[in-house]
């Protein structure tokens, strides 16, 4: 078992598979922008590329704008129920955890209204003890804000914590906060020349728990 007293999750693309819902979303902001839409795998290509300006993408402007999360979460709330899954065995693996001790966070990109709404509709939302979102901090990933503010509101020094993800803003994140990070292959980011990747569930699983 992992010397750990906090385990941080990011959301999309770790706990949940979000793809479908995360590109339509973003093209639904787009439309209302009067936009052309963009194609999915394209944009689940860049969702996690901390070399880009999202916003500028995505929107053609230099920061998200109170309309993006409205349009964004509007879309979210539509189809959440139909279009979110999460991996499998995400939710035994939280269970699990939760029985062992540990307490657990989430750090997404995504929105709180959207993050709360997600998580509860998969049934996981229970199991973590605070969430930081895109929304409750002055920077999302790549930089660290979210993860100090977890660490602040759970009195976890940064030693004792974990954080879990897909992409380099996580990873960035991570080093940057001086947490360590462990780097999953099931979500948005292709990992294939890298090595270093827990590629299941029950991998995560045996690194967290043995």
């Amino acid at each position: 078992m992992v010397n750990k007293e906090l385990i941080i999750f990011d959301m999309d693309g770790t706990l949940v598979n979000s793809s479908i819902t995360i590109a339509n979303a973003i093209n639904y902001v787009r439309k209302q922008l009067g936009f052309e839409p963009m194609d999915a795998a394209y944009i689940l290509s860049k969702v996690n590329d901390h070399t880009i300006n999202p916003a500028q993408l995505f929107y053609h402007t230099k920061t998200f704008e109170r309309d993006h999360e409205r349009w964004f979460s509007e879309y979210y709330t539509r189809h959440h129920d139909k279009e979110l899954v999460l991996y499998n065995g995400i939710e035994a693996l939280l269970q699990e955890l939760k029985h062992k001790g540990f307490k657990l966070a989430v750090a997404t990109n995504a929105y709180r209204r959207s993050t709360i709404e997600s998580l509860t509709h998969l049934g996981i939302y229970v199991y973590f003890d605070a969430i930081a979102c895109y929304d409750d901090v002055h920077k999302g990933k790549p930089y660290p804000d979210m993860l100090l503010k977890l660490l602040k509101e759970l009195n976890v020094p940064k030693e004792k914590a974990l954080f879990i993800g897909d992409g380099p803003r996580d990873e960035q994140a991570a080093k940057r906060a001086g947490i360590d990070y462990i780097m999953v292959d099931w979500g948005f980011t292709d990992h294939a020349e890298d090595k270093k990747v827990v590629t299941s569930v029950e991998e995560l699983r045996k690194i967290l728990l043995g």
